[in-house]
């Protein structure tokens, strides 16, 4: 398991700045939203992930760690969802307010 979610953050990692560094502005927003994906994903394995164990302390449960999931990943993970969709958001509406100015959406802002 821990071989498949490696290799997924690498990969999703490697089409993220592949795609950032194309020269249209369609590709780099697609681009920070894969970043982005695999920033979740690498917040969520570094907290452990955990099946079947409850984040909240629980009465007949011994207080020790391997007992428990860590919530603090879940929740940074939950809320740079939310942050990374209102980016989204307004890079799309940056792209087009571009496009409309400038006739083209490459990054130069012109044709090749």
């Amino acid at each position: 398991m821990e071989v498949l979610l490696a290799s997924g953050i690498g990969l999703l990692t490697a089409t993220g700045l592949w795609l950032v560094l194309r020269p249209r502005t369609f590709d780099v927003i697609v681009g920070f939203t894969v970043l982005s994906y695999a920033v979740n994903l690498f917040i969520f394995a570094a907290g452990r992930p955990a099946t079947g164990q409850a984040p909240v302390l629980r009465a007949n449960v011994p207080a020790a760690l391997v007992n428990y999931a860590d919530p603090l990943p879940q929740a940074l993970v939950l809320t740079a969802i939310v942050i990374g969709f209102a980016m989204t958001a307004i890079l799309v509406a940056l792209a087009l307010r571009a496009f409309g100015a400038t006739g083209s959406d490459h990054v130069e802002g012109r044709e090749p």
